[in-house]
């Protein structure tokens, strides 16, 4: 059984930072395997032990996606082996053309019988890529998913919805988008860690997979926290309350508040 991981290396919106103008800074943001994605691999790779299955990791991005540092922090998490479509035309792609490009990747691999990706990733947070990689691919998406069991050809899946749990029979390929409780991750050990060096990667560009580069510019715009030191308190008295009624009014037309 092949499956395929779509993971993403993406920066953490908590090491971001707004300016005065509403643009967010990245610069300061460390990239990393995004969020909910091992969820999806600790699946894959349960399923790939039960049924002597291969897990392959896919990836798509910028030229860093690539990266000694991000190789290893992908491959240390069990996946056998990696295909990374690192192309700068990527950079602030849209969850259109990153699916379209995974699509293309999936079908460059060949013989995939499930690509399983994270709920959702942590710059985004669309949910979009996997319904849209599915549509690409030309395959049923399920959402939600909390297990995964069968063999090549067929799976058994459950999937959380409202009230209760859905079992779905799925025959032929799929793509699956996991839950974010479905599975508790590993944590890489030192063994997975030497080991990440030694295992396969084939790096891909857009061109060579056949998909046009449409290229792309996201602006992203945000409302900064106010300075809490740069705060000042002002008193009112309340003995009158029409007065104060008009200080406090005067106060919040000072401040821009109204």
């Amino acid at each position: 059984m092949k499956i395929v991981v779509a993971y993403k290396w993406a920066p953490n919106p908590q090491d971001a930072t707004v300016g005065a103008a509403g643009a967010v800074d990245w610069s300061r943001a460390k990239p990393a395997i995004s969020e909910y994605d091992p969820v999806a691999v600790e699946l894959a790779r349960e399923l790939a032990d039960a049924t002597g299955g291969e897990v392959i990791g896919l990836t798509a991005g910028a030229k860093g996606v690539d990266a000694t540092m991000a190789r290893k922090a992908a491959l240390s998490r069990r996946f056998d082996r990696a295909v990374i479509v690192a192309d700068d035309s990527l950079q602030g792609a849209g969850s259109t053309e990153l699916a379209a490009v995974l699509a293309a990747a999936v079908r460059h691999i060949g013989d995939v019988d499930l690509v399983i990706t994270g709920d959702s990733s942590v710059d985004v947070g669309g949910k979009m890529v996997p319904t849209v990689l599915a549509g690409q691919l030309g395959w049923p998406a399920v959402a939600e998913v909390s297990a995964v069991t069968g063999g090549a050809g067929s799976v058994r899946v459950e999937r959380a919805i409202a009230g209760g749990t859905q079992v779905l029979e799925i025959s032929g390929p799929a793509v699956l988008a996991a839950s974010t409780d479905a599975a508790v991750p590993r944590l890489p050990g030192m063994k997975d860690i030497l080991a990440a060096t030694k295992k396969p990667v084939q790096t891909l560009t857009v061109a060579e997979l056949g998909v046009p580069a449409t290229g792309s510019t996201v602006t992203v715009k945000g409302t900064s926290r106010p300075d809490l030191k740069a705060r000042k308190g002002q008193m009112i008295d309340a003995k009158d309350p029409a007065a104060a009624a008009a200080e406090l009014v005067a106060a919040l037309r000072g401040t821009g508040a109204l």
